[in-house]
């Protein structure tokens, strides 16, 4: 959504009527600045003629303030330049901005890459989102004839092309060649309606499954029943968005991700079994941060995905360092991640497959998908029995398994756990637990934009379903 930039007339009014002799310029970590003022009586250190300091704010570097004792014209003049300058700055990126160099770096990885109906697939949607809707439909025909799955008619970037009635007729054809898949069933009903749920976790020991929530910035404990409560409730430390959630099996202490929002940025979060918040962590690095998913590494470090930067990161737990992996390729909007039961390789999933690092010798390599599979685009990414399960979106929404060879390198085969139903009409994460695989059916993120409720009256409660995995 576009941000617009505060009105200088009634900034003006306001300081003009209070008789301000100073004022406060803050630059959030997103967005336009914030400007704040006051008398000077109200500060003690007011002893330079104009600037009386300058000084970072919060745990993000980008919010600077600066303390000005200026004559109300002064004043004025200030306000105007320092408005128009962060305008100009804080101006919502066009998609033409955004992904043309993305696009630039995927054509020039597409002929290396393992999964090349991936590569097609992912610049069908980027040259839709720059308006290039020929190259995208072009595209798009040439990745659904690698048969590897592709369906576009859930793909909400290839909504420009939605009244071609070339893309109509692509759409229709993979409905037919992939039909729906019903496997799944509700194993429970979380009554809130407006949580928009990112993150599923599971304690063994305790049979409780954790879930955190975008827009009440919580985490609710779910019994094996379906008894809900908040065991970190909402407002309590000013919470980012909760996305990806993981119970440590050590101590059941929670590890999340969340995401920005226009007053801080994107953060690592550990809460005792309890609810009460332990420690927090911003990851490093000027420009734009989105901690996504992580995974549990030992004791010793949490692998987690960085989707707005394209990097996954080691953060150790006794030096509190973030340390950016070093992979076989640049990753591109990385999400799910899991590891290997035996902690030896770790599965990082981003737009144009799945990347396996080995631990043990830090060699990267992306998993060859093999003959009509694709693992391109998986949000929540598990490890079971030498298989991956993930919860998918190539076009429309899917849960599915791979099973690996021996050296977890390639898919030897594909199964469709549940497709085309609604128990996946916005999937998002899960929770393996014994032989079953727990994922949440309808997060509703789809109804959910830059932490605002889309249509209130689309609402309906959270669905947790069930699919066997033997």
């Amino acid at each position: 959504m576009g941000r617009y930039a505060p009105s200088h007339r009634s900034l003006i009014k306001r300081l003009l009527r209070i008789g301000a002799l100073y004022v406060v310029f803050s630059r959030p970590a997103s967005g336009l600045p914030h400007v704040s003022v006051g008398r000077v009586d109200t500060h003690r250190q007011l002893s330079a003629k104009y600037v009386i300091g300058c000084y970072h704010q919060g745990r993000r570097s980008s919010n600077v303030i600066m303390i000005l004792k200026v004559s109300p014209w002064l004043l004025l003049a200030a306000i105007i330049l320092w408005s128009l300058a962060w305008a100009q700055q804080s101006s919502p990126t066009s998609a033409e901005e955004r992904y043309r160099p993305i696009i630039q770096q995927i054509e020039q990885m597409l002929s290396k890459l393992d999964d090349r109906g991936a590569g097609l697939f992912s610049l069908a949607r980027l040259y839709a989102q720059v308006g290039d809707r020929q190259k995208a439909l072009a595209l798009l025909k040439e990745s659904l004839a690698t048969d590897e799955g592709f369906d576009p008619s859930g793909s909400e970037m290839l909504a420009p092309l939605r009244s071609s009635p070339d893309f109509a007729r692509l759409a229709e054809q993979a409905q037919k060649r992939y039909p729906a898949v019903h496997k799944a069933k509700v194993a429970f009903t979380v009554p809130e309606k407006d949580l928009f749920p990112e993150g599923l976790a599971y304690d063994p020991a305790k049979q409780l499954f954790y879930m955190g929530s975008m827009y009440r910035r919580k985490v609710v404990r779910i019994t094996e029943k379906g008894k809900v409560s908040d065991v970190i409730k909402p407002d309590l430390y000013h919470l980012q968005p909760i996305g990806g959630i993981h119970v440590d099996p050590a101590d059941h202490t929670l590890w999340a991700a969340a995401d920005p929002d226009d007053a801080h940025g994107s953060e690592l979060y550990h809460f005792e079994a309890q609810g009460q918040l332990l420690e927090r962590y911003s990851p490093p690095g000027p420009g734009r941060h989105d901690l996504n998913d992580l995974v549990l590494y030992r004791s010793s470090a949490i692998f987690v995905t960085d989707t707005d930067a394209n990097l996954t990161y080691r953060f150790d737990r006794r030096t509190h360092v973030f340390t950016p992996l070093k992979l076989s390729r640049p990753q591109l909007f990385p999400n799910g991640i899991t590891l290997s039961a035996d902690a030896t390789r770790l599965y990082i999933a981003d737009w144009l497959g799945v990347i396996m690092l080995d631990l043990r010798d830090n060699v990267a390599r992306d998993v060859h998908p093999g003959k009509h599979n694709t693992l391109c685009g998986i949000d929540g990414l598990y490890w079971y029995k030498n298989s991956l399960i993930g919860v998918q979106s190539a076009g429309t929404y899917r849960v599915a398994r791979w099973f690996l060879s021996g050296d977890g390198r390639r898919v030897l085969a594909g199964k469709i756990l549940e497709m085309g139903t609604p128990l996946v009409s916005s999937p998002t994460t899960g929770a393996i637990h014994e032989t079953q695989f727990y994922f949440i059916a309808n997060t509703g993120i789809d109804n959910y934009d830059d932490g605002k409720i889309v249509d209130p009256t689309r609402l309906e409660p959270v669905r947790i379903a069930v699919v066997a995995l033997e």
